[in-house]
């Protein structure tokens, strides 16, 4: 096999693990500070990729649709977790069926919208071309994507070593006590999830030039974001990073050499990771 098309099949992959970890990164964050499995997770990407979409093909301003889809992603985070989500805190079964109702809501809203038709936004002129890398041409966009995703996971990192980081890590490990220590569990709690929902929106309207838009979208993002954070860990960032890679790098060769059997290597990596350590590579034990 031609060391070229590994090469390009590689980077393809690390350009989708850096999508599966800004979608990853969230429901993560979510899960570890406020214990929400948020199954709309990925209706909230498919929400930014459409609405990236859109504002990207009626301005014409690629970076601008990057900024509104973020900005509307946290709008809407902010109004579920306040209007829906605070309602039910402590009551997980609940909060599980709302958040799958909400995706199926969102869904049959997207497609009453956009409609079934397949669509994809094109990168900005800057980023449309190739460019050399490792002795081949390369697309610049999926260059870009890889960028994105290590600048974010590097900014995530800084945030949670900071100030507004130690909170976080507080009301993770114990809110209880958190809040006995005069940190705003709530508000943080609150802010996390709005600040994740508008993570996966913007990662939606990132990739919207690299995975076609088509209803079932967000079902199969959330079922690969849920696989990442099994195997990095739930509540760790770098445990979502990692696993990111692994599981893009497993799907991206594996349907290479044994496409039939690609969704079986990630699933069967997934119990392999939890035979062995159950709380994923990078989680806290209990």
């Amino acid at each position: 096999m031609p060391p070229q098309l590994l090469e390009t099949q590689g980077l393809n992959s690390l350009a989708f693990a850096m999508l599966l970890f800004l979608l990853a990164a969230g429901f993560s964050l979510i899960y570890g500070v406020g214990r929400i499995a948020n199954l709309a997770h990925g209706t909230f990407y498919m929400v930014g990729a459409y609405m990236g979409y859109t504002i990207a093909t009626k301005t014409g301003n690629f970076w601008a649709s990057l900024a509104v889809a973020a900005l509307l992603g946290a709008i809407l985070g902010w109004l579920v977790e306040l209007l829906l989500l605070r309602r039910l805190r402590g009551r997980e079964l609940d909060q599980v069926l709302l958040t799958v109702g909400l995706a199926f809501i969102l869904a049959d809203v997207i497609r009453a919208i956009w409609g079934a038709d397949i669509r994809s936004s094109s990168p900005p002129p800057g980023l449309s071309g190739l460019v050399p890398v490792f002795g081949i041409q390369y697309p610049a966009y999926q260059l870009f994507v890889i960028c994105v995703g290590i600048v974010t996971f590097v900014g995530l990192q800084l945030v949670l070593r900071s100030p507004l980081g130690a909170r976080v890590r507080a009301v993770t490990a114990d809110p209880q006590v958190a809040a006995s220590l005069g940190v705003p569990a709530q508000a943080v709690a609150s802010g996390t999830f709005t600040a994740a929902v508008a993570l996966a929106a913007f990662g939606g309207a990132v990739g919207g030039p690299i995975i076609a838009l088509a209803p079932g979208l967000d079902l199969q993002m959330m079922l690969l974001a849920l696989v990442v954070v099994v195997i990095g860990g739930l509540g760790s960032v770098a445990g979502a990073f990692v696993g990111a890679i692994i599981v893009a790098l497993v799907n991206g060769f594996g349907s290479l050499f044994y496409p039939e059997f690609a969704p079986f290597l990630i699933f069967a990596l997934m119990v392999v990771v939890l035979g062995f350590r159950p709380q994923g590579l990078l989680g806290r034990r209990g």
